[in-house]
């Protein structure tokens, strides 16, 4: 038996090491490489089952054409050969018709290795073709809310944990989405670190933490003022540090957080004034405090301004000058390689561009030219995508001519006229760089790709060719590509000898200096923002009610919250049978005044309905969630619900900053299945 030293590939903040244990060609076990200080020798319940997901009898294993309806799912075999000559003949003759805006390369983040992930979309940013803005669905909103605020750099490190006295899980499931980040906060309770919950469920880590404050959703940005306002009554603000290294702070105190009282806080939050003034005064009560901020809670119609306020807040005390202090949100700005000679290799600067989100809008309504060619890979937006309905509809489309690349058979591959199958992460070489923690590794392949399989790199440098593209970058080995990715890289990453990085391991690239550094245009953390003024937006963080929301609240009693699910937390892991039946059927949660309100039970399958459509989940009853609330966790397809998937019921209208998802602005009803 061989070990094979190798990196996690899933969308996920920690980007664990691990070692695969493979005997005869197969896979036999993966486990957390202990010599890996963040991952410390333990992977998570969804790695663990990898072996399942290589060795899935679910499996794609060789090309395939399209033999029946778009949508039913029916296909016959064909040889890669011939399936690469009809994309290329059929793409050609699109931009002999149509011109190169017809073509649409949709690939995101199934697969982070920095060079599957990236090919694709390189391939047809050079040949000119309309450009997918991606990320829409997962983090555009809460990136830009950082950037207009401390700039593009990384957040606090989360290893400096133990040196931190309080930990703040803002929004984030850290047993769901950050686990090893958990397992540090954890080690360090021991020594007495208390950990605060701010989220809308009580979920795992919030049943765990020392305190759980489970806010009103949506009024995120409300509580960090009216926290804000404390600390300027109760004289716990940094001046001196405000002073070296803010701007705006004075305007903020002067005509926002005067409106942010404790009681009008607690109003807005669906909090008592005492557990408001409890919470200012541990935040207040020391610098040492880390901020873990979720994504999902940036994911509403005011995400930007919630995502701002919560990570002004340790602007206020200084908290961002000390080790252990701060807001950690992504890390990955910290990464400086050359990404554009992978995602860029020629092409137009500018072209037309199409919202990630809006898939379905851009395939059904853009025009000169339509879009007449799709290929997509590592996404399955037919699932992920709000108003999926628009999504599959514009899928549907006869005269669109659609590729899709993946391991199984998703609900998006049922609509397309070719599907390649693709290579798992253990199954290809890649380069990695953790967007949590401050990690880069190399990931050899574990195992030789299983049947026909090929990865998003051979796909692209096949088709690539064949389209007639003389980038270098389409010709080159693994290892070329890993040297040009490293060309002018600048910090640690810049040190690298790329030559050493297949037997290097993990690398360490946290940052060295003390205390946050922002890259704004000042050069400060803003609280005044001119990039946002510039824009049409507003410069200072705020709360008002949005009045969308409001109008649908009036109309629909209960609001949606998403999470992800522990076992099923997105569709990537839906092809492992032991996974889906440990998470178990696809479900709602509703607080138990609401089920006896409509008569319903424990169990029950029920329908979740809006102006938008009709879902059938099965319901759980639990004071998990507030009065108000309906919970569905994970992002599930439609064939193992009662019916339907859950983003047929959310709107595609864009977040304040960023065009960013909505999920969180949904309101619905739930009655009983019928």
């Amino acid at each position: 038996m061989k070990i094979v030293r190798t990196v996690c590939a899933h969308d996920c903040p920690d980007m664990c090491s691990l070692l695969a244990h493979v005997e005869n060609g197969r896979v036999v076990k993966i486990e957390g490489d202990p010599d890996q200080p963040l991952t410390a020798g333990f992977a998570c319940g969804k790695v663990n089952r990898d072996v399942d997901l290589v060795h899935s009898p679910e499996r794609l294993t060789t090309p395939l054409r399209r033999v029946g309806k778009k949508g039913e799912g029916k296909f016959a075999p064909i040889g890669w050969d011939e399936a690469l000559d009809e994309i290329a003949s059929r793409f050609k003759a699109i931009i002999a018709k149509s011109g190169p805006l017809a073509l649409l390369g949709y690939a995101y983040s199934a697969h982070q290795g920095l060079t599957n992930r990236g090919l694709p979309g390189g391939m047809f940013h050079a040949l000119g073709a309309s450009r997918l803005i991606a990320g829409t669905v997962c983090d555009s909103c809460c990136e830009t809310a950082w950037e207009m605020t401390a700039g593009g750099v990384g957040g606090a490190d989360p290893e400096a944990v133990v040196d931190s006295e309080l930990v703040i899980a803002w929004g984030a499931d850290l047993m769901a989405v950050n686990v090893h980040y958990w397992a540090l906060v954890e080690a360090q309770r021991k020594r007495g670190l208390k950990v605060v919950v701010i989220d809308p469920r009580r979920s795992r880590t919030a049943q765990k933490a020392d305190w759980h404050i489970p806010i009103r959703i949506g009024t995120d940005a409300a509580l960090a003022l009216g926290m804000m306002h404390i600390l300027v009554r109760d004289k716990k603000v940094d001046r001196d540090y405000i002073a070296r290294h803010t701007l705006g702070f004075d305007k903020v105190e002067a005509e926002v957080l005067p409106r942010f009282t404790p009681a009008r806080t607690a109003e807005i939050t669906g909090l008592s004034v005492a557990d408001v003034e409890r919470l200012a005064a541990m935040y207040g009560a020391t610098k040492r405090v880390m901020i873990r901020v979720g994504e999902g809670m940036t994911r509403l119609a005011q995400g930007g301004q919630a995502g701002r306020a919560v990570c002004l807040l340790p602007g206020v005390t200084g908290s961002y000058g000390v080790r252990g202090g701060g807001a950690l949100l992504l890390t990955a700005a910290s990464c400086d390689l050359n990404y554009n000679a992978i995602r860029k290799p020629s092409g137009p600067t500018n072209t037309r561009t199409v919202n990630h989100l809006r898939l379905g809008e851009a395939l059904l309504d853009m025009k000169a030219p339509r879009i007449e060619g799709l290929f997509i890979a590592a996404n399955n937006p037919a699932v992920t995508n709000p108003e999926v309905h628009k999504t599959r509809q514009g899928l549907a489309r006869e005269d669109l001519f659609t590729v899709v690349h993946d391991p199984f058979m998703t609900m998006t591959a049922r609509y397309a006229d070719i599907v390649l199958p693709a290579t798992t992460y253990l199954e290809t070489d890649d380069m990695f760089r953790a967007y949590g923690a401050y990690w880069m590794q190399y990931g050899p392949r574990a195992v030789d790709p299983q049947g026909q399989a090929r990865s998003n790199v051979q796909v692209a440098q096949a088709l690539a060719q064949r389209m007639g593209l003389a980038d270098p970058v389409f010709r080159m080995t693994p290892s070329e590509l890993l040297t040009e990715l490293f060309k002018g890289a600048t910090g640690k990453p810049g040190t690298v000898d790329t030559r050493t990085l297949p037997s290097a391991g993990p690398i360490n690239i946290a940052p060295t200096t003390e205390g946050q550094i922002f890259k704004t245009p000042s050069g400060r953390l803003e609280f005044y923002s001119e990039q946002l003024a510039k824009q049409g937006g507003p410069p200072m963080p705020d709360w008002t009610p949005d009045p969308e929301e409001v109008r649908d609240a009036e109309r629909w009693p209960l609001r949606l919250l998403t999470a992800p699910g522990y076992f099923q937390a997105h569709t990537a892991f839906s092809g492992v049978a032991f996974l889906r039946k440990r998470e178990g059927e696809p479900i709602c949660v509703l607080h138990p005044e609401d089920a006896t309100r409509r008569g319903l039970k424990h169990g029950d399958k029920v329908k979740l309905f809006n102006q938008r459509g009709t879902v059938g989940l099965v319901l759980k009853v639990s004071d998990e969630v507030r009065p108000g609330v309906v919970l569905v966790p994970g992002q599930r397809p439609d064939a193992e619900a009662v019916s339907g998937t859950v983003n047929m019921l959310c709107s595609d209208r864009y977040t304040d900053m960023g065009e960013g998802a909505t999920y969180q602005s949904t309101f619905l009803d739930v009655a009983a299945w019928s």
